[in-house]
């Protein structure tokens, strides 16, 4: 069992009552995936922001980021897990904006149809104190390593498929992004998932 995977999942208890228990992979998962993006991006966020503030080609900008950072994916937010929680009135607005300034090729939040739990948890005051622990939780590259990620994930997936109502038939591209993106690799970060609603 991944301890790692365990950690993660029990912020699902925060959900308890508003969520029920065949929904919470609806939040954990892409929440999940949003915590290891965004320590593999945060070395070069400023220059993504520059690049895209000089180039207003989407298919340019994503040739420039390649060569700067070596990853083919971006986001050009200005809003991560270090400053989310910082305006706690437009805490909402601010999540969406980040998932929705991913580069085109990062379309698991709208597999996930992420924007819709975003208007879910803030209308249930649940937002806050779940961003507040995701923030806690460390998945940067150099304390968890790709295989321990993979294995929390596969943990992760473990715990959502048999509660019913999920089919996660993209679950090996997400899993795969989510161990294997800090080398730049793969060229999209994609998922194909039925929600559980």
């Amino acid at each position: 069992m991944s301890a790692l995977g365990s950690f993660i999942w029990s912020i699902a208890d925060q959900l308890r009552g508003p969520y029920r228990p065949n929904q919470y992979g609806n939040v954990i998962l892409p929440l999940t995936i949003l915590r290891r993006l965004d320590y593999i991006l945060e070395p070069d966020r400023a220059t993504v922001r520059e690049l895209a503030a000089k180039y207003d080609n989407p298919n340019r900008l994503k040739i420039e980021v390649k060569k700067a950072t070596g990853r083919p994916f971006y986001n050009t937010s200005n809003y991560s897990f270090t400053n989310l929680l910082a305006d706690a009135d437009g805490l909402a607005d601010n999540l969406a904006d980040y998932i929705d300034r991913f580069s085109p090729d990062v379309d698991v939040f709208q597999y996930f149809d992420f924007r819709k739990e975003i208007l879910a948890l803030d209308k249930a005051e649940l937002l806050r104190e779940v961003i507040t622990s995701f923030k806690a939780v460390n998945l940067h590259p150099d304390v968890v390593s790709n295989a321990d990620m993979g294995d929390a994930f596969e943990y992760i997936l473990s715990r959502v498929s048999p509660i019913g109502g999920w089919v996660t038939s993209g679950a090996p591209s997400i899993a795969f992004m989510a161990t294997r993106s800090t080398a730049g690799r793969p060229d999209a970060v994609t998922a194909q998932s039925t929600r559980a609603d």
